[in-house]
């Protein structure tokens, strides 16, 4: 049987090789071909290396995910598309009409072997790439509509009779605590009303990292991730004495790569 080659277009090299190791653990027949930064440099790639498929991040500079895809659907033969989104499920049910898959920022290894053995049985199929007209449709119906909002910049936290305008970047990680949400800074701490699941969705996902079901940590404001004896994981933060426990669920993403 012929060897699977594969391309990722990912603008983030953290998640690029987070993505490349998981796929060299869970699909260890199939092999990398390249990894391109933006939409651009994956066509380019993708005319080049001839992959059988291709992980495509929505949102790219230069090309995005949906731009370069709309052109791959143009192609004769074009290769099986995954992409890979921090966009959440209400934004998605076009994908599966069109008979591909996606996969949600940060990638997690249990949702990534069902994608790999969805791909396993399109590639054994006679013709491994139907339905191109209906990921088209998908695709324009994607496309028109409204541009995404730009990400968080600022908390707004009350104190007193003033409020305290907090760039999102100096915060560390964000808590949730009964209707509350714990805003932790390396000087402060402070909290807003709101749900974890709104600022979930008013983040960068890029920026912020879900690690366990109550906490969000800021990617940049990590010194090291440590195991203890019993194999659990936990992040040691800048300018922080306290260290945030890792879920399982959320381990790999600080394994060694």
């Amino acid at each position: 049987m012929k060897a699977v080659h594969y391309l990722i277009a990912e603008d983030e090299p953290l998640l690029a090789r987070a993505l490349a190791a998981h796929l060299a653990e869970l699909w260890a027949e199939a092999q990398c071909v390249g990894v391109a930064a933006n939409g651009a440099e994956a066509l380019t790639l993708i005319d080049r290396l001839q992959p059988d498929v291709v992980f495509l991040d929505v949102r790219m500079p230069v090309c995005d995910g949906l731009q370069t895809a709309r052109e791959l659907c143009e192609r004769a033969r074009p290769p099986l598309i995954v992409f890979v989104t921090a966009y959440d499920e209400y934004a998605l049910p076009a994908f599966d009409t069109a008979a591909i898959d996606y996969l949600l920022k940060p990638v997690e290894p249990e949702r990534l072997a069902r994608c790999i053995s969805r791909l396993k049985q399109r590639l054994s199929a006679p013709e491994p790439a139907p339905a191109l007209d209906a990921l088209a449709l998908a695709l324009k119906g994607l496309l028109e509509k409204p541009e995404v909002t730009e990400p968080l910049r600022f908390i707004r936290i009350g104190v007193g009779n003033s409020v305290r305008m907090i760039p999102v970047e100096q915060v560390l990680y964000f808590e949730a605590c009964d209707k509350y949400v714990t805003v932790a800074t390396a000087s402060s701490d402070g909290l807003i009303r709101t749900s974890l699941r709104e600022l979930m969705a008013a983040l960068d996902p890029r920026q912020f990292w879900q690690i366990h079901r109550g906490t969000l940590v800021n990617v940049a404001g990590i010194s090291h991730a440590e195991q203890d004896e019993a194999g659990r994981t936990h992040l040691k933060l800048k300018g922080r004495a306290e260290k945030l426990p890792v879920s399982r669920q959320f381990a790999h993403l600080f394994r060694q790569m």
